[in-house]
């Protein structure tokens, strides 16, 4: 809406998204509320560690309507090209939530309960920043209260972008809870080795991921502006920035795996495990930017359902079937399997989405030129 210049449906967007990540916030608290415990022994989490895990979950989820404002405030920010307050946000929440974790765990002695409240009390914030911002502005994304509710139009488009896009990150979710069940299988050791290798991916995914958003509001406004030569231009140069800057963060991360693993743990078996997964993972993040991008430029062209059904058989199911064949797992060497998954899906991912948004952005640009040609046709006659 902001490429086509329709303040009005602009505004009407942002009041309906609002008002859907607030709700949407409550009801998975609610849920994780009540269903915490019997998640995480599906997900066989280890006897040991369910009563701790269980208390951090329920506090974790209590700051969702929290987290999920702040996530819709800022796709708000980043559609109208405002990627710099987004960053200055979650870096004052970042801050506070390290400041937070230190003195709650360490002067109070709260162990997993203060990590959680950490995070809870430094996501209410950054929400409240995004809001007084919104508030704040005399653009076409203004906050205002009085006018705060849901437009079925808007609610619609918003559905029909969001639930395959939101069922396509839940599958990701899946995929890698039954990959993580396995991992658990292995013991403690193996549990806490992935773990902590997860925690460091989530540094370059994050990385991989901000590809996704540049690339979503670029395609999305030029999309609107219908600029189709500047949309494959635009996909193009973020495939190899994401690509380069990628390598560099995979490399140095998986050079230094032993190092960065010390930061979570002193003990040498799980260092063993995680040390094992990220010279693997982190090694080949990068092909997760390139999936990023190819997801965002999609998505920017509204393309959401084929893009759940690629990311479904791309990577759920190579990593399903992957799993598979490798079961039972046992020692540390059986889950390389399992490891090698995640590069290989990301990869044929990428190439698939490739092919499916230049053959979309060509079908496309042709149904737009044929409409301006009628269109001229009639003021003509």
């Amino acid at each position: 809406h902001v490429g086509a210049r329709d303040m009005i449906k602009s505004r009407r967007a942002v009041g309906t998204a609002c008002v859907l990540g607030l709700l949407s916030g409550l009801i998975l608290m609610v849920i994780t509320l009540i269903g915490a415990r019997t998640f995480l022994e599906w997900m066989k989490c280890d006897a040991a560690v369910i009563d701790n895990s269980v208390k951090y979950l329920r506090i974790y989820f209590l700051g969702m309507p929290g987290m999920l404002f702040f996530d819709f405030g800022a796709a708000v920010l980043r559609a109208t090209g405002d990627s710099r307050h987004p960053l200055q946000f979650l870096t004052i929440s970042g801050i506070i939530n390290v400041v937070l974790n230190l003195i709650f765990v360490i002067f109070f002695k709260m162990n997993v309960a203060g990590v959680a409240l950490a995070t809870v009390i430094s996501q209410v914030v950054s929400s409240l920043l995004v809001l007084r911002t919104l508030i704040n502005t005399d653009d076409c994304y203004k906050f205002v209260f009085r006018k705060l509710k849901i437009h079925f139009e808007e609610l619609k488009e918003i559905i029909l972008l969001g639930i395959p896009a939101g069922i396509q990150s839940s599958l990701f979710s899946i995929s890698n809870i039954i990959i993580q069940s396995s991992i658990n299988s292995c013991g403690p050791d193996a549990m806490a080795g992935s773990s902590a290798s997860a925690s460091l991916e989530g540094f370059i995914y994050i990385t991989m991921n901000s590809f996704f958003h540049a690339t979503l509001t670029f395609v999305g406004q030029n999309y609107g502006a219908h600029n189709f030569k500047r949309i494959r231009k635009g996909y193009f140069t973020s495939l190899c920035i994401a690509g380069v800057i990628g390598m560099i963060v995979s490399v140095l991360f998986s050079v230094f795996a032993e190092f960065l693993l010390g930061f979570y743990t002193n003990s040498s078996e799980v260092i063993l495990f995680g040390r094992e997964r990220m010279r693997i993972v982190c090694m080949f993040q990068f092909l997760c930017g390139l999936m990023e991008v190819g997801t965002g430029a999609l998505r920017g062209m509204g393309v959401a359902f084929r893009s759940m059904i690629t990311c479904l058989i791309g990577v759920c199911g190579i990593r399903l079937i992957m799993v598979m064949i490798g079961a039972p797992y046992k020692v540390a060497e059986d889950l390389r399997i399992l490891f090698v998954s995640y590069p290989i899906s990301w990869i044929i991912t990428a190439f698939a989405l490739g092919i499916l948004f230049v053959v979309i952005s060509k079908k496309r640009e042709k149904e737009w030129e044929s409409h301006k040609e009628e269109r001229l046709s009639l003021q003509n006659s």
